[in-house]
């Protein structure tokens, strides 16, 4: 969604679900996004260190792996030597149960030196989405109980413990002191711990192991750093349903989805099966097990549907005429089909059989929710629209409400049929229907055949033309007209099955045009459509999933030198993010003034960002194209 939201650009972060804290480069937290959450709660807004009588420097920030940084502090002693001769290294680390930071204190002096060392925690109970609106705080702030400095707010217990020192309570704070004296040329460490949960969270973290990086063949560095930076962040973002807690899956993206997403966990788990299989079948699992059973017109829940997200409680936020999604919400029309694709893909990819016998219920329900309630209105498409006036307004993966727009740049009416879906939705019934065959369940001929009819009838309808040539319009509105904004939407139909060779190669020289094509990855609107900006969140800037998608979608058409061209643009951009591809980004190598620059509330890590490394490293000959 585009809103107002704190700028997470210039902060860091680490992570290890469903612990999170972000700071500014100096390790300090004071506003904006900044602070530390357990699961959809900010529990600390603020973390202050300092040191009585002497000035506390910050020079360095080093980030080691998604779960932990290192702050470098110089201390002013002797104030009359230039040489930083007193250090402080605050190692901040996400655990599973919390975060915890140790603070190594050094000293290159020939005398002895003392070192009053002062952390204060600033309390908090600020719901998420109240952080994402801009709100400071949402109330009265915690008080914590001595002995065990702790504090409870509903389902959130927190506490705090200190190594060498002893809290103690400053109004709605919680100070930790440590008096420290060095020998001459000596050092010493002391630390403190936050641990946090919350037993009413939907998903809980996994202490399982992270799947390791892939062994790439490759000679370029820049390929294998983005791949171990990507995997660490991946480890970071693994969580599991309450109720399965074995079935893990990845969380959409710190710090705003940091919890189970449908679309966004399929898309990833898809991008992730040449490396690894464990998060595909966790995934398929978890979604399978809150599958829709029945019609509920304020969740969006229908007969065999894919959820689109779960949280602890409703999310609010205040946007004109009012933004209210329910704790469990389907409102989403992509999910089902790319639930579907995920398990042909990762039956194909060696899923055990039984593993997948055990889903084929699911499978079949999925199936009919295409044609008994995806296609809404009897057209033959799959479209959406919101009932409530409250939910999400638009329900594909550009889940804005002004994402979808024609070429004037005007914003299409609803019900909408996207383009995209309408492949996800062919592919889903062929695959489906091979499922269905090898498992010898009924309906393998009629699903091939609603895939026929489909593939007509989208060439007959979605098809239209500009000076450059025709391609697939981004979608039909309310009246069945094509909207024909220039979209990277087009893309997702590559790898379908949806495009002969012919639309398929329309499709591809379309997309590599400069007016699409930014040098760093696909824009999500051309630059011809009277809505660009290079920094719009899905009509201009480029996402990392989104190009991987079309990467990948190259490379199941067999666009080999097209895919590693585009690969190669997306490498480049990460380059110019310390090799974390960011959720969304803009900028344009040919012009001076567009560096690649992210988007000020882009998630980072993200899940379907990180995955982007597996396309790339196939496109660019490193992974095997299997």
């Amino acid at each position: 969604m585009s809103l107002t939201q704190p700028y997470l650009a210039h902060l860091t972060g680490v992570f290890h679900a469903p612990s999170q804290a972000w700071s500014r480069l100096d390790g300090a937290m004071e506003t904006g996004a900044e602070g530390i959450y357990c699961g959809d709660e900010r529990i600390v807004r603020s973390v202050r260190l300092s040191v009585a009588e002497h000035e506390l420097r910050h020079i360095s920030t080093q980030v080691r792996s998604a779960s932990e940084v290192v702050f470098v502090h110089v201390l002013t002693v002797p104030a009359d030597v230039a040489d930083p001769l007193v250090t402080v290294h605050q190692v901040r680390r996400a655990r599973l149960d919390g975060i915890e930071e140790e603070l190594r204190v050094c000293s290159a002096l020939d005398g002895d030196v003392a070192v009053a060392l002062e952390l204060v925690l600033g309390l908090d109970r600020t719901p998420m989405d109240r952080v994402k609106g801009g709100e400071t705080a949402a109330g009265e702030p915690p008080r914590p109980s001595e002995p065990t400095w702790s504090w409870r707010d509903e389902d959130t217990t927190a506490t705090v413990s200190a190594s060498g020192g002893k809290p103690t309570v400053r109004g709605s704070d919680v100070v930790l002191r440590w008096e420290i004296d060095l020998a001459p040329r000596g050092e010493a460490t002391v630390g403190w711990r936050l641990e946090a949960s919350d037993a009413g969270t939907p998903v809980v973290g996994t202490a399982a192991e992270p799947p390791a990086p892939p062994v790439l063949v490759t000679d370029d560095q820049r390929l294998r750093r983005l791949a171990d930076r990507a995997f660490s962040d991946l480890g970071s973002l693994r969580v599991a349903d309450r109720t399965r807690p074995d079935d893990v899956f990845l969380a959409a993206g710190a710090p705003w989805f940091y919890t189970m997403f449908g679309r966004d966990s399929l898309i990833a788990a898809r991008m992730l099966l040449p490396v690894d299989r464990t998060i595909a079948a966790g995934t398929l699992r978890a979604l399978a097990a809150r599958q829709g059973v029945r019609v509920d017109e304020e969740t969006a829940e229908q007969p065999g549907k894919i959820l689109h997200e779960v949280r602890r409680t409703d999310l609010r936020l205040d946007l004109e005429g009012g933004f209210h999604l329910p704790p469990v919400y389907y409102g989403t029309i992509d999910a089902t089909p790319l639930w579907v694709n995920l398990l042909h893909d990762a039956w194909r990819a060696g899923m055990p059989d039984g593993e997948v016998t055990a889903l084929l219920d699911n499978l079949e329900a999925a199936l009919r929710w295409l044609g008994d309630h995806g296609d809404s209105d009897g057209d033959g498409f799959l479209e959406y629209l919101d009932t409530t006036g409250h939910g999400l307004s638009n329900q594909g993966w550009k889940d804005s409400g002004d994402s979808i727009r024609w070429h004037d740049g005007s914003i299409a009416d609803g019900p909408i049929a996207l383009c995209e879906v309408q492949g996800y939705a062919y592919a889903a019934a062929v695959n489906g229907a091979a499922m269905l065959e090898a498992f010898g369940r009924a309906g393998a001929d009629r699903w091939r055949a609603w895939a026929s009819d489909l593939k007509e009838r989208f060439r007959s309808a979605f098809w239209c033309a500009d000076d450059q040539g025709p391609y697939p319009a981004l979608a039909l509105d309310a009246r069945k007209r094509r909207v024909d904004g220039v979209a990277s939407n087009m893309g997702h139909l590559l790898g379908t099955g949806i495009l002969d060779a012919d639309e398929q190669r329309l499709v591809v020289d379309r997309l590599l045009d400069r007016t699409m094509f930014s040098g760093y990855g696909i824009r999500t609107l051309s630059v011809t459509n009277g809505a660009y900006w290079p920094l719009r969140y899905h009509a201009g800037s480029v996402w990392s999933h989104d190009t991987a998608v079309v990467i990948e979608g190259m490379l199941r058409d067999g666009f080999t030198e097209e895919a590693a061209l585009v690969a190669e643009g997306l490498l480049d951009a990460a380059e110019g993010f310390d090799y974390r591809l960011p959720e969304l980004f803009g900028g344009d190598p040919a012009e001076d003034v567009w560096p690649p620059v992210p988007y000020p509330a882009s998630c980072r890590p993200q899940a379907w960002a990180a995955t982007a490394v597996v396309p790339v490293a196939r496109a660019l000959g490193a992974l095997p194209a299997g």
